[in-house]
Formats: structure tokens, C-alpha cells, sequence
């Protein structure tokens, strides 16, 4: 016989009601005993009744309360618990005896299902055993909304998984939004919620079936409002109908202790950065020539800016990879500089309705030459000066030729003989100089990096003479030598990419992951054709792309006011779901990658083939884990630390149910 879900409600709000009251009755018929010790409880508390009952329609209460079979407590309640509607007033929840007391503050509006989730906020009072996925359910209206949906929360750009991401519906019919603009998320609450688990699945219960506008938002201060700027988000294209949806299976995953599900839709988030408020957020001087302006949004608008008593002229702007730290690099011999630099900015801020308009405020930057001292009372204990020039070279006694030889100084140079340095090949115990260059880093005014045709086994010598660089404070260096082998390409892996555009003029952003989504390699600006990644170290890596949609050369996030989606970002799998490849020294490997298969519409189909690859890869490990950290001898396995509320208040649902929205 066909089930739908008012069906599976009735029987399942059934099942529970017969359990939880057997469970009574049995605890009650019980013989009393002394307990003489035993194993420990890992089983988590149970309803026994709750007033008004579970599931009642045409509810007009104020006060609910659930009993439990012991004693139970609350933690992390403002994190775990929430409504599905939210309310302007939150419930109040206490502890009354064996159960919770709930005292409901806010009006209840008229044929509205409502749903209190605890998560897995309420845990016996002695062991801590969680009682998870409990929900109180009930309807001020003549039934109960059924419809459920299935989703799956990731982030845009690294791929992982969202855990505890709020998930907002809001019917369609009540909002007309304007063409190109979308504000839905400011304007109003939600007409009903979700929360994704920890694997970012979500399961949103008991809407009605209608079409809704849908939204995934990660609350980081668990404050149940969305902060842009500061909280991921996402948005769908189109609405979704729950009752038009199709099938999806759920069930209980008993290593993770919570339902999971097929997903129906998928969303990515992202830091929508062009909503962030613009304002100046701090003012430092951390060095004695050196000031920080930093803001709370990228690109400020500076109309203008001064410092008493420095030449503007001698003060060089460097601008952070983000753009949002403005750092000013005072070109003034450090006697010059005062104790307390005073002077004003203007620029564009965000007012209270989020309109920017032009501020001035005043700059106090106070420094203490702590340094200074302390390099003043080391030269009393030693007659020999500290030179205060500093330079880092980023380099060990091995070098990888992609890398080169990066330099970093403490201060912008303002002047280098670079003919007065040298770079020394030697071989057969015979020196040969080589010819170099020596290039700015675009983003970072103070990194230099030495470049040459570097030889395989071979050994090098960077001599840099006193005198040859000067910084902007007037500091000139001491002699600096490094010397150092390049190491030989048969110790590393190389991985070449065969790329296939979608037009010859597409362009994608290809990286090299290590673990962890570390950034080993990248190559940006690449097209149609072959892309060599060498010196990889053995191991596994992955192979993300970025679809550089707009061709500068980076990933760029989503517009939620505008509605444009971040650009795609996927991870090659030259098998389905196998997306670590193996490296290994002296070894050389080709993949061709298809940008138009890779980027092709995404499916549910695939989604759900990426989930089962990830969980298998999972469990995997947490099996080897088991293996390899096996019980002491004489240690007893314990039984499951944790249990399951019950989608439906209590219940346990089926390993799988098909059809659930049928």
C-alpha cells in the first residue's frame, strides 16, 4: 500500500504514544532491588508523557511540560534548541522535576504547525547521555504540516561540509521580490526552519506543500539572525515545492548518532563580502614606521588622509591581499617620528541603514620604542652595534626550484645594488656565476624573490655585500650569505593536466591540494592546454579548479543582494569518488580533465555518488582507527553512548524509508 507522509505521521505518532507509555508501565510493574553496582548508563532519558500531548491540533496553551524516566538537564541551550517558525519571543525552558517545564511568550499565530527541536540539548542529569533529534510538535490549527525535504550545506569554495547551518524557508506567495534584488533575508523570519547535522545534511520536517524560497545560513554567535559579513550563506536559484520533490531515503546513522538523508538540493556558501559594513575597525602602530587602518569591508574609500609632520610624499600605501588592511609605511629616519603621530582620515562608512557616507575621524598612534631600549641596554653589555636592518630568506639548506628564494624585509627597500649581489655555482669545485632576477611580490611590497635557471644537484652560493640594500628608514644590511643545493626532480612527483576548455578563451584557477586543503601549488589564467605541476612531494594531493567566470585570476564569492552565485569551484576525481591521488618520487602522471564534464549542470545523482564515496572513505578510517587503538585486555566494549528522539518526537524511524513526500 502507498504511504504518504500524513500516513506515515499517523502511524508513526501512534508507534511512539504505544511505546512511550509501555515504557512506563513496564518501569512502573518493575520489582525494586538495591543496585550493587553494574555497568555504567550510556543509554540516553526517555519521554514518558508530555501535556499537552504530543502532535495536538487546535493548540492554545501557554505551558507544556515533558516528563522523562530520570532526571535530565540542559546544555548548550541556546546553541542546540530552536523553532520551526521562529518567534520574536523565544520559548523559556526550565527544570521541573523529572522534565522540562516550556513556557511559551510570544502569540502563537493562527493554522501554523509549530516545532521545538532540542538537538541534543537535553542529557540525563548523572552520565550526560544526549537525547538527540527530540522535537515537540503542534499545530494551532485543524492539522499537522507533513511535508518533508532534504538538503546538503557545503562551502563554496573548499568543498567541506557546513555543519550546523541554519536552514530558512519562506513561502513563496507571501514575498514578491524585485528584479535582481533579493533583501527576503532582512526583511522578515522564516516561516519555517532546519538545522544541517555535522555531516552537513539537513532534514526539514513538517512544511506544507507549497512552494517556498529557500535559504542556508551559518550562525556563528548562535544569535538566529543572519550577519552578513561575518556568517557564511547560501540561496536558491529556483523555489522548491517539497510535495513536488520526489522520493528520498532516510535513515539512522548509528556511528554518528543522528537521521541522515539523500539530498534533494544543494547549496554553497559563501562570505558575502560585499554586504559587509564598512567602518574603521582599528588604528595600531605596531612598529615604530609602520601604521595600520583596518577596516571592516575590502576597497575602502579614502577621500583623503594626513599625518602631522611627515612629508605625504614619504608615506608609502600598501593595500592586503583581502584589501580591507590599509598599512602605511612612514619613509622618515626614525628620529623624525614622534612618540604619538597624530593626523585624520575621511572616507565612505555604512550609517545605520546602510547607506555609506563620508566620515572624518581623527588618528592618535602612540609607539613606545620598547626595541629601542632593549637594543640600547644590549649595546652597554656589548660594545659591538646591533644592526636593527632585518631580512628573512625563506629558504633551507635544500631549495625547490618552483619556489625560487624569497626574501622578506621588516621595511620596504628604498634602494638596491643588485648588481653588487652575486649567485655562485659550484662544481667540481669550480665557481661559476649565474645570471638572476630579482622581482617584487605584487601583494606584498616587502617580499623579493631571487629567480634563475636553477640545475638539478647543484650547489649555490647568495652573497649580498653590507651596504647593498637600504630600507625605507635609512637601515642598510650586514653581509648575508646562503648557500644551498637544489634538489633533484627523481625525489618528487610531477602531475600534468590536460586541459580542455570550454572555449578557447575560458580561463580556471588550478591548485595543488595537500592535507588539510593545503595550497601546495596553484596556476592561475590557464586555458586549453597542458599545465606541469613538478615537485611534489610523495604522497596524496587533489586537484581543485575554479571557474574564473570573470578571468582576473582568483575565486570570487557570491552577491546575495544581487543574487549571483560564487563561481564553481570542484575537486577532479579521476574515479568516481576517489579524489586523492597517489605521488610518488620519480613519477610522472597525466590527467585530462574536461572542463565542460566537470563544470556540467551538478545532479542529485552526483551529489549522492560524492556522499557515498566520502562516507566509505569514512568509515574506512574509523575502522582502521578501531584497528589500531584495539580495547586494553579485559576491557568490555560499553553499548551506544547515545539515542535518538525520533524524527517525529520519540519515534525511530525505519533504516530506510522510500517515498517520503508521496
Amino acid at each position: 500500500m502507498p504511504c504518504n507522509s500524513r500516513t506515515i505521521d499517523i502511524l508513526l505518532l501512534r508507534g511512539v504514544v504505544a511505546a512511550i507509555f509501555a515504557v512506563g508501565i513496564l518501569s512502573r510493574c518493575a520489582n525494586s532491588v538495591t543496585l550493587q553496582g553494574g555497568p555504567k548508563d550510556t543509554l540516553p532519558p526517555k519521554p514518558l508523557a508530555m501535556k499537552p500531548s504530543w502532535g495536538m491540533v487546535n493548540f492554545n496553551d501557554k505551558r507544556i511540560y515533558i516528563e522523562f524516566d530520570e532526571y535530565v538537564k540542559l546544555k548548550d541551550q541556546q546553541k542546540e534548541f530552536f523553532t520551526s517558525p521562529m518567534m520574536g519571543k523565544p520559548p523559556v525552558l526550565t527544570i521541573r522535576g523529572r522534565g522540562i517545564q516550556i513556557d511559551i511568550k510570544d502569540t502563537l499565530t493562527p493554522n501554523t504547525t509549530y516545532a521545538f527541536d532540542f538537538g541534543g540539548s537535553i542529557q540525563d542529569n548523572n552520565e550526560g547521555n544526549p537525547l538527540s533529534d527530540f522535537r515537540y510538535l503542534f499545530s494551532t490549527g485543524p492539522e499537522i504540516d507533513s511535508m518533508m525535504m532534504s538538503g546538503y550545506a557545503v562551502d563554496a569554495y573548499t568543498r567541506d561540509s557546513i555543519p550546523g547551518a541554519f536552514v530558512y524557508f519562506y513561502e513563496a506567495a507571501r514575498d514578491t521580490l524585485p528584479e535582481g534584488y533579493d533583501s527576503l533575508l532582512f526583511k522578515r523570519t522564516p516561516d519555517a526552519v532546519a538545522k544541517a547535522k555535522n555531516n552537513g545534511i539537513f532534514i526539514a520536517q513538517n512544511l506544507k506543500p507549497v512552494p517556498y524560497r529557500v535559504y542556508v545560513v551559518e550562525d556563528k554567535n548562535n544569535n538566529h539572525i543572519y550577519d552578513p559579513g561575518d556568517d557564511r550563506v547560501a540561496f536558491a536559484d529556483s523555489l522548491f515545492n517539497p510535495a513536488t520533490l520526489g522520493d528520498f531515503t532516510i535513515r539512522f546513522d548509528t556511528s554518528r548518532k543522528y537521521f541522515v538523508a539523500e539530498p534533494q538540493s544543494y547549496f554553497r556558501l559563501f562570505t558575502d563580502k560585499k554586504f559587509t559594513r564598512q567602518f574603521l575597525s582599528k588604528k595600531n602602530r605596531p612598529l615604530q614606521s609602520k601604521v595600520e587602518l583596518i577596516f571592516g569591508a575590502p576597497g575602502p574609500q579614502i577621500d583623503s588622509l594626513s599625518l602631522e609632520g611627515i612629508d605625504p610624499a614619504r608615506i608609502i600605501r600598501d593595500y592586503s591581499r583581502q584589501r580591507d588592511t590599509l598599512t602605511l609605511w612612514l619613509a622618515t629616519p626614525p628620529a623624525e617620528l614622534p612618540d604619538t603621530i597624530r593626523g585624520s582620515i575621511t572616507y565612505l562608512k555604512h550609517d545605520s541603514i546602510n547607506v555609506l557616507q563620508p566620515v572624518s575621524e581623527k588618528l592618535a598612534l602612540f609607539w613606545k620604542a620598547f626595541e629601542g631600549k632593549k637594543r640600547e641596554r644590549e649595546k652597554e653589555k656589548d660594545e659591538t652595534p646591533v644592526n636593527p636592518f632585518k631580512v628573512t630568506v625563506e629558504t633551507s639548506s635544500s631549495l625547490n626550484p618552483e619556489k625560487n628564494i624569497p626574501m622578506v624585509f621588516e621595511y620596504p627597500l628604498e634602494r638596491m645594488d643588485s648588481a653588487a649581489i652575486s649567485l655562485i655555482r659550484t662544481a667540481d669545485n669550480k665557481r661559476f656565476r649565474v645570471k638572476f632576477s630579482l622581482l617584487q611580490d605584487t601583494s606584498n611590497i616587502r617580499r623579493w624573490t631571487v629567480r634563475a635557471p636553477w640545475a638539478a644537484d647543484q650547489k649555490y652560493r647568495l652573497e649580498i655585500p653590507a651596504g647593498a640594500l637600504e630600507n625605507i628608514r635609512g637601515e642598510q644590511n650586514d653581509t648575508l650569505r646562503s648557500e644551498f643545493t637544489v634538489v633533484s626532480p627523481d625525489k618528487y612527483a610531477t602531475i600534468v593536466l590536460d586541459i580542455t576548455g570550454k572555449t578557447p578563451e575560458s580561463e580556471y584557477v588550478l591548485q595543488i591540494l595537500g592535507q588539510g586543503n593545503r595550497l601546495i601549488q596553484e596556476r592561475a589564467h590557464t586555458r586549453t592546454g597542458r599545465h606541469t605541476f613538478m615537485y611534489l612531494d610523495p604522497g596524496t594531493v587533489r586537484i581543485r579548479v575554479v571557474e574564473d567566470i570573470n578571468a582576473n585570476g582568483k575565486w570570487d564569492e557570491g552577491d546575495l543582494i544581487h543574487h549571483i552565485q560564487p563561481e564553481r569551484v570542484e575537486i577532479y576525481a579521476p574515479e568516481v569518488g576517489k579524489e586523492e591521488i597517489p605521488t610518488k618520487a620519480n613519477w610522472e602522471v597525466e590527467y585530462s580533465i574536461d572542463m565542460n564534464t566537470l563544470f556540467a549542470p551538478i545532479t542529485i545523482e552526483e551529489i549522492v555518488l560524492q556522499l557515498q564515496a566520502r562516507e566509505q572513505l569514512r568509515i574506512t578510517r574509523m575502522l582502521k582507527a578501531l584497528q589500531e587503538h584495539k580495547l586494553r585486555p579485559g576491557r568490555q566494549p560499553s553499548s551506544s553512548g547515545s539515542g535518538s528522539g525520533g524524527l517525529m518526537g520519540g519515534a525511530t524511524i525505519p533504516t530506510s524509508i522510500p517515498g517520503m513526500n508521496r
